[in-house]
């Protein structure tokens, strides 16, 4: 496997190019020698983040982690990308099994982490849906403490959700029907 590893507002050292290198080289298991993992490091915050991509013919395989130090942040991504080999396995041998991206070793192998079955809801909770304005569902959200809150928006009577973004602001979400 070949290693892009860039940094953004954060100059990568020689030791953590090599922690990543070592790390993300157990995956080399399951791609050829010609496969190129992009790797971007950067701070935000005093949050250590790291985006690790794979690009395959017609599709990329890609994870995402923060943490609060970069070498957290490289083991959590490792992990990710590890699962998600495991759990698409089936679907990405299918799509690639002509384009030489696997090795074949990997087309053969038993799969280590059990797959799992899918999305399972484990609790459902019922609510009133009042009418307000977008604000004021975000005053609610805000004094609630949570991600999202559903509403109806008094202005289009529609079933409306506003949830807080990564960067502190908020989102709105109106369904078109």
């Amino acid at each position: 496997m070949r290693y892009v590893i860039t940094g953004k507002n954060f100059e990568v050292t020689e030791a953590l190019k090599n922690v990543a290198e070592e790390k993300i080289s157990k995956l080399e298991k399951y791609f050829t020698s010609e496969t190129t993992a992009n790797i971007t490091m950067s701070v935000i915050r005093k949050q250590h983040r790291i985006e690790v991509t794979i690009p395959l013919k017609g599709t990329v395989i890609r994870a995402e982690e923060t943490a609060e130090n970069m070498y957290a942040a490289i083991d959590l991504v490792v992990d990710k990308l590890e699962r998600q080999l495991v759990k698409h396995r089936h679907k990405l041998i299918d799509r690639h099994r002509h384009s030489g991206s696997f090795r074949s070793t990997f087309l053969d192998i038993e799969p280590e982490y059990q797959e799992e079955e899918g999305p399972k809801i484990v609790r459902t909770k019922r609510f009133a849906v009042k009418p307000m304005d977008a604000e004021e569902a975000c005053m609610e959200l805000e004094l609630l403490g949570h991600d999202f809150f559903v509403f109806r928006n008094a202005d289009t009577e529609e079933v409306n959700v506003v949830y807080k973004r990564n960067n502190g602001d908020f989102g709105l979400i109106e369904p078109e029907i």
